[in-house]
């Protein structure tokens, strides 16, 4: 993989979330950042192509809210042990990502995340 291309650098702050409303900053077609009002976690996706591929994809309410937390809760934790094996490459899962299962994220955030997930398994070949 060429090291300019950044994989998603995903990144999750976590605090209580009650409030599932989001804002989503798109600063190019690069950079997707998506926070809540009282920015109580944050993901942050940089990844060149990830917004033109996103608009072809099916929109936020083709799955539901549970769908799409069942499969971040088992892509995340798979990409997860794969940042700590070495058998893995290291220019593809760079960071971990916080995602807590207990946390009401909301649907934007669970959508953007589970999207990217699918994107980084097309994009590198890599199935989680």
């Amino acid at each position: 993989m060429k090291a300019y291309l950044l994989i998603g650098i995903l990144s999750l702050f976590l605090g209580s979330c009650d409030s599932t409303q989001s804002t989503t900053q798109t600063t190019s077609d690069d950079v997707v950042r998506i926070a809540n009002d009282d920015i109580e976690y944050e993901i942050i996706i940089i990844e060149p192509g990830f917004n033109s591929w996103l608009a072809t994809q099916p929109g936020k309410s083709y799955h539901g809210l549970d769908y799409l937390e069942a499969q971040n809760r088992r892509k995340v934790m798979e990409f997860n042990l794969r940042v700590y094996d070495s058998q893995y490459p290291r220019d593809l899962y760079q960071q971990e990502i916080n995602y807590d299962h207990s946390v009401s994220y909301g649907l934007e955030v669970n959508y953007l995340l589970y999207n990217y997930l699918k994107f980084f398994e097309e994009t590198y070949k890599q199935k989680l």
